[in-house]
């Protein structure tokens, strides 16, 4: 019986699941840890080898439900990847903001077929496991907002009623009273 169940829980899926913003992170971990070796080797290709894994063990890792998440992440993250490791290893030059400015631009530029190609392996791993339809969920309940409803009436000012005044604020007149006195 124990070995049947081990054999289903193996089938169902990773026995690491993580949230969006745990596979975000796991992303980014792995990716910073090609980064900065590349930095300091001058190995550009250890920087987009650690994105791209990082990418693929965070597509398997995260659980289905977090998969939109994940999915928009990359670019972001590579980002941040990229100004890190830069700024990291622009320290102790002369000019360290000109170093880390000059460096984001050129890994950028030389790491960017990297960048389309982890958010494409993102993209691939992420569709079978279900991110079409946490895609369909967030169109329902953005479908059911009243962000996105129009009202009957979209103007709020009332031109064809009178403005209302409050009670405390109208003026009352009180007449003197009258005599029916013919006098």
């Amino acid at each position: 019986m124990r070995g049947h169940r081990g054999r289903a829980a193996a089938r169902s899926g990773p026995a690491i699941t993580l949230t969006g913003r745990g596979g975000v992170v796991v992303l980014f971990a792995v990716g910073l840890l090609g980064a900065l070796p590349a930095r300091w080797f001058d190995a550009p290709l250890l920087a987009g080898a650690g994105f791209a894994i990082g990418c693929v063990l965070a597509a398997l890792a995260t659980r289905p439900a977090d998969l939109l998440t994940l999915a928009v992440s990359p670019p972001a993250v590579f980002l941040v990847i990229t100004l890190i490791a830069e700024t990291v290893t622009a320290i102790g030059e002369p000019s360290m903001l000109r170093g880390a400015a000059l460096g984001v631009l050129a890994s950028l530029a030389s790491t960017a077929p990297w960048l389309f190609g982890g958010t494409v392996l993102v993209l691939a791993i992420t569709v079978p496991r279900g991110l079409p339809a946490n895609i369909r969920e967030l169109r329902g309940r953005l479908a059911g907002s009243r962000l996105f409803e129009t009202e009957e009436n979209e103007n709020p000012v009332r031109w064809e009623e009178p403005p209302a005044t409050p009670r405390s604020h109208r003026a009352v007149k009180a007449q003197p009273e009258r005599s029916e006195d013919p006098s």
